[in-house]
């Protein structure tokens, strides 16, 4: 790696650990600094974890759950590509997706909003970047939910997204939302990021080119790993 490949990360790209608007972040945000702990060997070079445990259609959520038939909702297609700070392709990288249902419900015993539970929809997928960092998922659009920030605060429709490296402590996790979507814009977790461009980073971009006619809608999410534009990952404030 050669010093042009270094790209110094920018503070204030990522949002701050105390946002008060965003009510659970006041108790578990620290009072004191953080300290910098380095890596042990084990922990960067591995063992990595699923990689080999990926079946054909592990990609496919209409499919890998479904009981009796499709599960209800709006079909869609998410793909994108995992590249580095440089906008080179991250390849055969362990790409994990889950999500509530059409409905704006998880698959989740605490999950008791009043929407109902498809019995087609698990609500889980995972896949492998291919050598060019490209990764793509069938699925359903999930819907909103309310949730007990303020009165009436609702989640704009999104889907956590994982990604795993080649090291045990290689594991980055994000949230993807839709282009188009009025809650975005008053989703207090949203708006705990400070500049809007990277907000603009985690919304999937419509992609009418990738669709399936008469079949699915295409959405567009690249996941950028490092620098100083890198996407906003939630474990990690800094990105990786």
């Amino acid at each position: 790696m050669s010093p042009s490949d270094l790209i110094q990360r920018d503070r204030q790209w990522h949002p701050p650990a105390h946002a008060p608007d965003y009510k659970t972040s006041v108790a578990r945000s620290p009072h004191n600094a953080l300290l910098s702990l380095q890596n042990t060997d084990s922990e960067l070079t591995g063992p990595t974890f699923g990689h080999d445990d990926i079946d054909a259609g592990d990609n496919d959520l209409l499919r890998n759950y479904a009981q009796t038939g499709d599960p209800i909702g709006e079909r869609i297609i998410l793909h994108g590509r995992v590249l580095d700070e440089n906008a080179r392709p991250v390849p055969h990288t362990l790409v994990e997706i889950w999500q509530a249902n059409a409905g704006g419900r998880y698959r989740h015993k605490k999950d008791t909003y009043l929407a109902p539970i498809d019995p087609n929809f698990g609500g889980c997928g995972r896949t492998l970047s291919d050598d060019q960092g490209r990764y793509m998922f069938r699925t359903v659009k999930p819907g909103a939910y309310p949730w007990r920030n303020w009165v009436n605060n609702w989640r704009p429709a999104h889907i956590h997204i994982s990604v795993f490296g080649t090291a045990f402590a290689q594991r980055l996790i994000t949230q993807m939302y839709f282009e188009g979507d009025p809650l975005i814009a008053k989703c207090p977790i949203v708006n705990a990021i400070p500049d809007p461009r990277a907000i603009g980073q985690l919304v999937a971009a419509l992609d009418l080119n990738a669709s399936a006619p008469l079949d699915a809608i295409a959405y567009k999410f690249d996941i950028v790993l490092r620098g100083h534009r890198s996407t906003h990952f939630e474990n990690r404030p800094e990105g990786n």
